[in-house]
């Protein structure tokens, strides 16, 4: 496979379908794509995968979104994404990135390889932000953990 192709986008032009992969609520995602950078990876003319980070203060930056398409999951995408996205974070001028996740998962696993590390816990989170309770592999997801990068 060819490695995909990064390109920032406006916040119109990132694909929905994709940020709900990793957030399925559209109005929180609306709420931060507006004062978003996003930046998708194409391969051969589709966008396969998209980040959106977001300053929260002129030193500190969040990750909001991440997601690779489905059938392109397994294939590094999403690691080449959070690489690119660490690297925006530094040259825009951060000196941590942080990010919410949730307790237990892929994605925990996959921010601590990258060298996130556990910050705070948010108990119940997910219920008091999200109207549908939110499952992965048959369990709740309840607490939101945040994580932060020092760059």
């Amino acid at each position: 496979m060819s490695t995909p192709s990064l390109h920032k986008v406006p916040s119109e032009q990132v694909p929905m379908a994709l940020l709900l992969e990793a957030d399925p609520s559209p109005s929180v995602i609306a709420r931060y794509l507006q004062e978003g950078h996003c930046v998708v990876a194409c391969l051969d003319d589709a966008i396969i995968g998209v980040y959106v980070i977001k300053a929260m203060t002129a030193a500190a930056w969040e990750l909001m979104n991440i997601a690779v398409a489905p059938e392109h999951q397994g294939q590094g995408i999403g690691a080449l994404l959070l690489r690119h996205a660490i690297d925006q974070a530094r040259q825009l001028g951060a000196q941590r990135l942080e990010l919410g996740t949730g307790t237990f998962g892929h994605q925990l696993t996959f921010y601590q390889r990258a060298g996130f590390r556990v910050v705070a816990v948010e108990p119940d989170y997910f219920p008091q932000h999200y109207p549908e309770p939110l499952f992965e592999n048959g369990l709740q997801h309840r607490d939101r953990l945040r994580l932060a990068l020092v760059l």
